[in-house]
């Protein structure tokens, strides 16, 4: 089978680094303020107490750096470097040198982006000469190197590479060969080897991105047509029938955070019911069989034919202004399309339930979804982050299945299984076409069955079969910056200074106390500072979020969930019994930052606390609070938007869905110092740290040079964000000594 998940996969690893690059540019720099020359300093009240003290030159250039403005409190040393160093000395010295590092990761960075522009131009240079653009593979080689070029290209340069001609007859035959896999029913190749392309060049180009999105749908139902090594088609729609998705309309009515706009959302539904029909003029020929059996009164060509005429028909119909849904309205319609189904193409009934609910509430929003009965189990390891497996982590690069990393303290750890080696058969079914999804529902199993996986070791040609036996697993969400031979994680990442880290990479019911322990175990050590990094976080347990929170500030808001229907607000307050130090915090943040992440993001660095200070990019732009219910029936769940939340000073948390249609770039929470990786630096900062999350097995020969590790400062150099982020911490470290200094002189 040609699983779209394992393809798009693949594209994903390739492109998502640009794509997110693309859209931090949608952030904005903060402006540099004028330095006055004189040293005197200004009044103000420190965050470190509430007495009145004068700043100091130093403590007012720690004020900008904690601002991203690393050039300006240079330009405020310039003017007062001798009245500086007389006062404080060290203190001085090591915030000169602080400035002096950022500068030189800024240097390091401005150096390596030209290098790279001008290899990744030369390139692109070379294939003007050497490309046939009439070939598919030289074709998606061009778009490459364009997509490479335009990561790194100003908006003067863009729009020259965007307007070359050359360029231009490329995105041409970019579209011409995808209309030539379209005719031939490759919606996956349409879309990966073409569209996809265009999009991550030209984000701003809606030709593309729409069309873009209309064949992406069309590959995922193609792929919904077809067996894959983990389920049958028919075990895929197991569960779903009509009486869920009309219990889900009916409790959506009521409890959904807006009303609904019926009218759009039948638009989306029979919508997706036509590109079903399009897709089915090329079946995967098993289903077409099945399909043929069971039609009497039409053709196969001429029930397709039916089905997209009065589909058309009706989506004319309601497509009019004058024309207004409601709930019945919208639920006839759907009864009226499973009618036509019996009448003309003879669908499973499961599987168009399933495509015209799917699309039906993708107009509400991105995370209201029906979860089907046979995909509860799965949505509940997700929320729980609890299962009964082995207790690895898996990727598939170069497409072997591969082990990344055992968990301690899992049946997977004494089992002879290692980080590095290629699963080629999990029970005997091959590995090669099996998405990571698959092959975690093949891997995972009741506690106290077995598994058995054929394994091929890097460098041998042997396979071996390791047979284990499942336990339950807990998968931890704290991590530290490294972690050592037995599986325990390095926090401090900066022990000279007592400066801590700690990755959360999800909100599980768990993280909070998880946390906790490691919080007490720095703090006993003598932390001083912590960087907490949410990148890559997409969020999890809203409780969890304001457990983690509450850690940080002792008292005031944290969070309000505002509904829809003049519904009243829910508050969540912060505790004071359990606040840790004041000790500077910096948050790591990202486009992958979502949900959860933004609460704790935007409630510790909002105006109204100022507890952190956030260094990278914007974040995702969820601005939403989801809800699970059983109520729909049939062991069928519901997630849905009930809420959206505001921060502690009372700003909305704004939706990127929403905020792109009305061509805003203010979605999600935005930095405080920003700083934006390139996908040649993503690459390289997830490669280091992937390195240093890896645990080889107990018996690992450390003779082997295969498990590669990377010092703290290899690991700086690798990620600029945390190079940073470090910078703040240490520069807040100063400002506290300059203003205790300047408490003591007044």
């Amino acid at each position: 089978m040609k699983n779209i998940r394992n393809k798009k996969q693949s594209l994903v690893i390739f492109l998502l680094p640009i794509t997110i690059f693309l859209l931090s540019l949608a952030s904005v720099f903060a402006s540099i303020i004028g330095i006055p020359s004189s040293n005197k300093g200004t009044a103000a009240v420190s965050e470190f107490g509430t007495e009145p003290v004068q700043y100091s030159v130093v403590g007012r250039a720690c004020e900008l750096i904690c601002e991203g403005k690393f050039d300006a409190a240079d330009e405020l040393f310039k003017h007062n470097s001798d009245a500086a160093e007389q006062q404080f000395g060290d203190a001085t010295r090591q915030l000169s040198l602080i400035i002096e590092e950022y500068q030189g990761i800024n240097k390091r960075m401005k150096l390596a982006r030209e290098k790279t522009y001008a290899e990744r131009l030369a390139s692109l240079d070379k294939l003007r000469t050497e490309a046939d653009v009439n070939d598919v593979n030289d074709v998606i080689e061009v778009l490459a190197a364009v997509a490479e070029v335009s990561e790194l290209a100003d908006k003067q340069q863009k729009g020259k590479l965007l307007s070359d001609k050359f360029v231009e007859n490329v995105f041409q035959k970019a579209v011409d060969k995808a209309t030539d896999f379209e005719a031939e029913g490759k919606w996956l190749e349409a879309y990966i080897d073409c569209y996809a392309w265009l999009v991550v060049i030209d984000p701003n180009n809606e030709g593309y991105s729409d069309y873009a999105q209309q064949i992406y749908d069309k590959a995922t139902i193609a792929a919904s047509l077809e067996d894959s090594p983990c389920e049958t088609t028919a075990e895929r729609y197991e569960g779903v029938n009509r009486k869920i998705f009309v219990r889900t309309i009916n409790y959506l009515d009521i409890h959904y955070v807006n009303s609904i706009d019926y009218k759009q959302t039948a638009i989306e539904a029979l919508e997706r019911c036509r590109l079903l029909g399009e897709v089915m003029e090329f079946p995967p020929e098993d289903f077409k069989i099945t399909i043929e059996n069971q039609r009497t009164s039409y053709g196969y060509k001429q029930a397709l034919s039916a089905w997209t005429v009065a589909l058309e028909g009706m989506l004319d119909e309601i497509e009019q202004d004058s024309v207004r849904i409601n709930k019945d309205k919208f639920l006839n319609i759907f009864e009226k399309i499973l009618k036509l189904n019996e009448t003309t193409v003879k669908l499973p009934q499961p599987l168009l339930i399933t495509h015209f609910s799917e699309a039906a509430l993708s107009a509400l929003d991105s995370y209201t979804i029906i979860v089907w009965p046979r995909q509860v189990q799965e949505f509940e390891k997700l929320m729980t982050n609890e299962f009964s497996g082995i207790g690895i982590e898996i990727s598939k690069p170069k497409g072997l299945l591969t082990v990344s990393s055992l968990l301690p303290d899992t049946p997977a750890y004494k089992s002879g299984l290692d980080a590095g080696d290629v699963i080629e058969k999990v029970d005997g079914v091959e590995t090669k076409d099996m998405s990571l999804t698959c092959a975690v529902k093949k891997i995972t199993g009741p506690k106290g069955t077995k598994v058995r996986l054929t394994v091929r070791r890097p460098g041998e040609e042997e396979t071996n079969d390791i047979v284990i036996t499942r336990g339950k697993i807990v998968v931890p969400t704290i991590r530290g910056w490294q972690r050592n031979d037995t599986g325990r994680w390095s926090y401090m990442i900066d022990p000279e200074n007592k400066i801590g880290y700690v990755r959360l990479t999800s909100f599980s019911a768990e993280s909070a106390d998880d946390l906790e322990k490691v919080l007490d175990e720095l703090e006993d050590e003598g932390l001083k500072g912590l960087i907490l990094d949410l990148r890559y976080n997409s969020g999890g347990l809203l409780e969890s979020a304001i457990d983690v929170s509450n850690k940080f500030i002792d008292e005031g808001l944290i969070v309000a969930r505002q509904s829809g229907f003049g519904r009243i607000p829910v508050y969540a307050e912060a505790k004071k019994r359990g606040t840790h130090p004041n000790y500077p915090l910096v948050i790591l943040v990202n486009s992958n930052s979502a949900s959860a992440s933004e609460i704790v993001a935007g409630a510790l660095a909002d105006k109204a606390h100022k507890r952190a200070i956030l260094v990278g990019t914007r974040t995702h732009g969820k601005g939403s609070v989801q809800g699970v219910t059983d109520m729909i029936g049939d062991g069928a769940q519901l997630k849905y938007t009930i809420a959206y939340y505001h921060l502690p000073s009372g700003q909305r948390v704004e939706s990127r869905e929403e905020m792109k249609k009305q061509d805003r770039s203010d979605w999600g929470v935005g930095p405080n110092i920003m700083v934006d990786l390139n996908s040649e630096e993503l690459k390289k900062m997830i490669d280091v740290q992937r390195a240093n999350d890896v645990l080889v097995r107990a018996d690992h020969d450390e003779t082997k040079d295969d498990v590669e590790k990377y010092s703290i400062e290899e690991t700086l150099e690798a990620d600029r964000q945390l190079a940073v982020g470090l910078l703040v911490i240490r520069s807040k470290l100063i400002q506290a000594k300059a203003l205790e200094l300047a408490r003591s002189d007044s």
